[in-house]
């Protein structure tokens, strides 16, 4: 599994989940973003800082079969490409249609911001977001498991 973890609020989420399945969890951040200390279990690894070096980094290992949480959509839909299994940090499962949809709501977004009309931003992430994703990310991993 790997973590886009910059600014991923449920690394401890993750942690207890994949030690319940037994799966290794690949935590990838920039050196920007280095916490202070490390609490979560799991392999953590510092990318350099730059546009999008933490995506290209998780891009060339992950695989088919793999799980990626990110609330970057425009690497979930890369990865997704490439038969990977994606949740978002808020627990959304994503797909080819739903990711379709996503990547048209960021375009949208994208262009209004260009035309200086800024939106009221994402909503703040709360304790039933956080239970969401604890139970989809629970449910994902016992579905590949096969259980």
């Amino acid at each position: 599994m790997y973590v886009d973890a910059d600014a991923c609020p449920v690394k401890k989420e993750i942690s207890q989940i994949a030690k319940k399945f037994n799966w290794n969890v690949y935590f990838v951040a920039s050196y920007d973003h280095k916490p202070k200390e490390l609490q979560e279990n799991g392999e953590w690894i510092f990318i350099d800082a730059g546009k999008d070096s933490v995506d290209l980094f998780i891009l060339n290992r992950i695989h088919a079969t793999n799980v990626l949480v990110t609330q970057d959509i425009g690497l979930a839909s890369l990865a997704l490409a490439k038969g990977v299994h994606v949740i978002s940090p808020r627990g959304k499962v994503y797909n080819e249609e739903s990711i379709q949809i996503a990547l048209d709501f960021r375009y949208l977004s994208a262009k209004e911001r260009r035309q200086g009309r800024y939106g009221k931003g994402p909503k703040p992430f709360t304790s039933k977001d956080r239970n969401n994703f604890f139970q989809t990310l629970s449910g994902m991993l016992s579905e590949i498991a096969g259980d």
